[in-house]
């Protein structure tokens, strides 16, 4: 027996989970030739009303299966069976958009190129995908507007924030509600959990990493009028430009698995987080991704997504030999520090491009 779309079931005064619990437990359980599997796209009720149920469906869940957002390389798979001739820069920029979610990249056109497929989906008047941002937390929370207003604070910032700076600034009670906000959006994969480097447990932050959340709040919300052809007009616009840096940041932190595969290290147990570090007397400093290995290695990843291979200055240079030192202080003197490019198509060799170690590029990113 299968059934979609389970919490849509239980709707108000429907008593359906009543009799849902009375079906399974007084017979379905005794029947060995019945399989019972549910679905639902609400992952809050899912998580308070059935894996989590303390009351007659307690412990009666067999199995658990979590279908996450494609990958890169499962998004090329995809475009390539609906016959949509993307590069590997465009599919990556796709991602930034839309994520990894297959309902999105269903709606792409094969017949036309990413900024005009974005400007139809988003920008146009009609455009299929300008309210969906709402409609996305309305079906699959049941608490819409308090979930929407702890990922557009999450937004404000890169580096994410703790547990008691989201209390702080929502003005909400620290306990159970919010814990089970925190967890439906961590299983749905709309944010990660982290310590940031050098911190202890206490420090946990909750960082956003949904793309499609990430473009809706940077670029749609709270805009009265926008061009139809605004992506078209913009694609290479400062506040884009600079969009896709963050973006790309974003991509590779859903990506680890592949960097540390390109890395050589997919065996080896390890820790990821960003990090900066501002003080008044001091240049602030900031890395992108840093992965430390129980091999006592410690990979600074710096990430640039640019059009073309990556040129270090002489500028960047002197700021890249500087960083290790920062983390030096931090550290066991056990740990050797590797500077780590994670970039579009690779690196420019010249006087000052042996400053990195290690070098992952999008090709890296796309592999299964």
């Amino acid at each position: 027996m299968f059934l979609d779309e389970l919490p849509w079931l239980d709707s108000p005064r429907s008593g359906f989970l009543r009799a849902f619990e009375g079906f399974w437990n007084t017979w379905g359980c005794h029947r060995k030739n019945l399989m019972v599997i549910v679905c639902g796209s609400a992952n809050s009720w899912i998580l308070d009303r059935l894996i989590n149920n303390h009351g007659g469906l307690y412990g009666r869940v067999t199995y658990e299966i979590k279908l996450s957002p494609f990958t890169l390389a499962e998004c090329e798979d995809f475009y390539r069976s609906r016959e949509v001739a993307f590069s590997r820069y465009d599919i990556t920029q796709s991602y930034m958009i839309f994520g990894g979610i297959p309902y999105y990249l269903g709606y792409v056109d094969r017949s036309l190129s990413l900024p005009q497929n974005v400007d139809r989906l988003f920008f146009a008047r009609n455009a299929i995908l300008k309210n969906e941002y709402d409609r996305l937390f309305d079906s699959v929370f049941t608490n819409p507007e308090t979930i929407k207003a702890i990922v557009s604070f999450l937004y404000s910032r890169n580096a994410g924030y703790t547990r008691k700076e989201i209390v702080e600034k929502l003005k909400i009670t620290d306990g159970g509600t919010l814990s089970k906000n925190l967890n439906a959006l961590l299983s749905s994969d709309f944010i990660v959990k982290y310590v940031p480097f050098g911190l202890g447990k206490r420090e946990e932050h909750y960082k956003l990493v949904d793309p499609f959340c990430l473009f809706y709040l940077h670029f749609m919300q709270g805009r009265i009028k926008t061009s139809e052809e605004f992506w078209q007009q913009n694609s290479s616009a400062q506040p884009v430009v600079t969009w896709r840096g963050l973006a790309f940041e974003t991509v590779c932190f859903n990506h680890v698995k592949q960097i540390k595969q390109a890395l050589g290290i997919s065996g080896v147990i390890t820790s990821t987080s960003a990090w900066s570090k501002r003080e008044d007397d001091q240049e602030g400093m900031q890395i992108d991704l840093l992965i430390q290995r129980n091999d006592n290695v410690i990979n600074m990843c710096e990430i640039k997504f640019t059009s073309d291979d990556f040129a270090v200055d002489k500028n960047y240079y002197r700021i890249l030999l500087s960083r290790p030192e920062g983390i030096r202080k931090m550290v066991s003197p056990k740990y050797a520090i590797r500077n780590t490019l994670i970039t579009t198509f690779g690196l420019k060799q010249n006087e000052y491009s042996g400053v990195f170690t290690n070098v992952v590029t999008l090709d890296d990113l796309f592999s299964d």
